[in-house]
């Protein structure tokens, strides 16, 4: 009987949850492809599969266990030969899964990629790291995570619990990696990290995000840098006065407020108020007032009331936010929020999660429709239909507006065109080429 994957063994990578995630997946992908071995992400003909999971929310957790069960049943019926399980699900819940779900061969958690490997038979080499050539997205961009971890305590948050302390990446090794991927076709970089405004602290002892900021912006064939996950207590203006110095670095800010009434921001343990997060978003807008700030907000955390509610509304009509998504609270163990009675019913956060995006809706709408009848550098990322699709500085992929030409047009997909907008919807603009 075979113990190890063979190198002509078919191995699929299956990616659940965040953007972190896909790049675990091709770090992974990586290694298995530099030493030979056969892999793709989400193949149809596997006989190996190795499920990255996402361990976040309710929802998160229930798909990754659905993914693993089904790929659990393939393996019964004699489909495929070895499954395997990483990720953040298995780090969180490794010893229940090993006896609620046995037909999974083995199990391994965020920081146990030299283990996955020699489990498959290969070898975690370090001269392949930063090694991306296959990606889970379109090849021209990609994700690059710029530190692990976080130190923040989030009453809501089981992140630290799965990913650990802050640890940041080198700038050298972070640039490296960047001009590999350049090297490789990619013209739009995403920063993620959990926190990207603590970047540094730990190895340099001061916030280095705008010496990263700088040394990105000199990679020859890079287009466009975009910062996903800044935290706003105790937010440095100076990465905003890198991004306005950086001609790379998208006029664009993902920055999770969570909340705006100060009963939630103390009770999620957010360490800022409303008054100072307004401020906050004030100064950015003075320094750079053409930039675009995302933010996700999070309803039905335990002793959430209506009045916060209200207060949050009015808050984000207040701001008008250029990017806004929701979250339903999910009560996690083993985080403060667990210790707090889950009082707000599945009903209603369902409902004050619809209200905060009917606000916002309209707003997006209100905005969108300044757009009209102004030229956009538009990236092209796909195909669809009798569309191409594309999306501005001020969009980051699968979560903000998309613009939409005509495939009459000669576009290419990877290709950046000036687009004129001449319909703008609530989270859509129509364009046609300029030439």
């Amino acid at each position: 009987m075979k113990t190890k994957v063979g190198k002509q063994d078919k191995v699929s990578i299956v990616t659940l949850g965040c953007s972190k995630n896909q790049v675990d997946s091709e770090v992974i992908a990586g290694q298995l492809n530099g030493q030979g071995y056969n892999v793709e992400f989400d193949r149809e003909d596997p006989n190996v599969v190795i499920v990255n999971t996402c361990g976040f929310i309710d929802l998160a957790k229930q798909e990754s266990i659905d993914t693993i069960l089904n790929f659990a049943e393939a393996k019964k019926e004699g489909e495929i030969d070895k499954l395997y399980v990483t990720g953040c699900l298995s780090q969180r819940y490794k010893d229940d899964l090993e006896e609620e779900i046995p037909e999974v061969d083995a199990y391994f958690g965020t920081f146990d990629l030299p283990f996955l490997l020699e489990e498959i038979g290969a070898d975690y080499k370090h001269e392949l790291i930063g090694e991306r050539i296959s990606l889970t997205t379109p090849n021209h961009y990609a994700y690059l995570k710029i530190s692990e971890g976080c130190n923040r305590t989030c009453a809501f948050c089981a992140i630290p619990l799965m990913r650990g302390k802050h640890v940041s990446k080198s700038i050298e090794d972070i640039v490296n990696e960047a001009k590999n991927l350049v090297k490789n076709g990619v013209k739009e970089i995403m920063l993620i990290a959990q926190e990207l405004t603590y970047y540094g602290l730990d190895i340099y002892k001061e916030r280095a995000l705008p010496k990263l900021l700088y040394a990105l912006n000199e990679i020859e064939g890079l287009h466009w840098i975009r910062l996903h996950y800044a935290y706003p207590s105790k937010f440095p203006l100076e990465i905003i006065e890198a991004i306005k110095g950086c001609e790379k670095v998208c006029n664009y800010l993902d920055m999770p407020l969570q909340h705006a009434s100060n009963n939630m921001l103390k009770a999620m343990r957010r360490q800022i108020t409303q008054e100072e997060t307004e401020k906050l978003i004030n100064d950015i807008r003075t320094i750079m007032p053409n930039i675009a700030i995302r933010t996700t907000m999070l309803v039905g955390f335990p002793g959430e009331t209506e009045e916060d509610i209200t207060e949050l509304i009015a808050f984000v009509k207040r701001m008008k936010f250029e990017r806004l998504g929701v979250f339903e609270y999910s009560h996690e163990e083993n985080t403060h929020g667990y210790e707090l009675e889950d009082n707000v019913t599945a009903e209603e956060k369902a409902e004050r999660a619809m209200r905060v995006m009917e606000a916002q809706e309209a707003i997006s709408w209100e905005l969108n429709q300044q757009k009209v009848e102004k030229v956009f550098k538009v990236l092209i990322d796909r195909k669809e239909g009798e569309f191409f699709i594309g999306r501005t500085e001020f969009d980051s992929p699968e979560v903000d507006n998309e613009v939409i030409i005509s495939a009459k047009q000669y576009l290419r997909i990877g290709d950046f065109a000036n687009i004129k907008i001449t319909e703008a919807q609530e989270f859509d603009l129509y364009g046609e080429l300029i030439n």
